[in-house]
């Protein structure tokens, strides 16, 4: 029929073609809320405190345009961050560039000045955000039955009372705020809840995997409406937009999956309105977001580097998921 139609008009017919698969970046984002938790979960959890509506986990997800590779890139939250200009929509104000700890974007603009901020740091455009406070995390995690996550020594916090001996270890909701959460386990401080917050992204999408739970109807339709949420708040995703990408995440292994840090150069100057922050190192950090805006792996084919474990500040080194797998 194309041919015989061709033939009539000519050169002047050109089939239609599907435009070409494009690439997903989506910017994940943890933060502190807790006010939808009990008063008894905070306290089994010891997840009490002050909230500062910040963000605890940064993200940055992409998705290759063949789905075959999903990069994760971790931003610590105490990063040094210059905050774009933005409008205030509550106040009316407009608030011009002024320096911050990266996790207060969210705490002065929601969602988009955190997104926004992000954006100027590394070039990349996001496509879509997801943001999951304490409530909706712990219900996701019992939805999908709870993950495993594997030490290889003892992991113990005296701030949430984390205390994992070594092996492999099934973490409910709760208890696995406790793990995401804890920065009191070594020196490491927040470079280790990084680490464990990979390890247990990683977890999680085995979790999911095994059980056919991103491609199974009703249980992947569940797992949406938890994480977007039954209140009318923006979440940057479209329930549908969300069943395709768990789709898409179905296929693809472990080994195939990246995890790093951005790079750090070490600590800034104590700022008199921002106290301690990171500095990242530019040249590093340039180079790790332009592969990524090109839509190339962080990691050569034939290179499988380990974790350190603890992380160390100077050492960036992207690794695969394979390596945080529980065997």
């Amino acid at each position: 029929m194309l041919a015989s139609t061709a033939a009539l008009l000519g050169n002047t017919f050109h089939p239609v073609q599907a435009p070409a698969p494009k690439a997903m970046n989506l910017l994940l984002m943890g933060t502190d809320s807790r006010a939808t938790i009990s008063a008894a979960e905070k306290r089994e959890f010891y997840a009490g405190g002050q909230a500062c509506d910040c963000t605890d986990v940064l993200m940055v997800v992409h998705v290759s345009a063949r789905r075959d590779r999903v990069s994760v890139v971790s931003l610590p939250r105490d990063s040094y961050a210059d905050l774009p200009p933005h409008h205030d929509e509550k106040t009316g104000e407009e608030h011009p560039s002024h320096p911050s700890k990266i996790n207060g974007a969210y705490a002065e603009g929601g969602a988009p000045l955190a997104v926004a901020t992000v954006e100027s740091m590394t070039g990349m455009d996001f496509d879509h955000y997801l943001q999951v406070d304490f409530r909706r995390f712990i219900d996701a995690v019992n939805d999908v039955g709870g993950v495993e996550v594997c030490t290889p020594r003892t992991l113990r916090d005296s701030a949430t009372k984390l205390n994992l001996k070594p092996g492999k270890h099934r973490l409910s909701g709760g208890q696995s705020l406790q793990y995401v959460r804890s920065r009191h386990v070594d020196t490491s401080a927040d470079l280790g809840r990084v680490q464990r917050q990979q390890r247990f992204l990683v977890g999680a999408l085995r979790e999911l995997q095994a059980r056919q739970l991103l491609t199974e109807p009703v249980a992947s339709a569940r797992l949406v409406k938890t994480l977007l949420g039954s209140a009318r708040v923006d979440q940057g995703f479209g329930a549908g937009e969300l069943v395709e990408l768990a789709a898409a995440l179905s296929e693809v292994p472990a080994k195939s999956t990246e995890f790093a840090t951005v790079p750090i150069a070490g600590f800034n100057e104590l700022h008199p309105e921002i106290g301690s922050t990171l500095v990242w190192d530019r040249k590093k950090a340039d180079a790790m977001f332009a592969k990524l805006r090109a839509d190339r792996p962080l990691i050569k084919a034939d290179a499988n580097p380990r974790p350190k474990d603890p992380p160390r500040l100077a050492n960036s080194a992207p690794v695969r998921g394979s390596s945080y797998a529980c065997r």
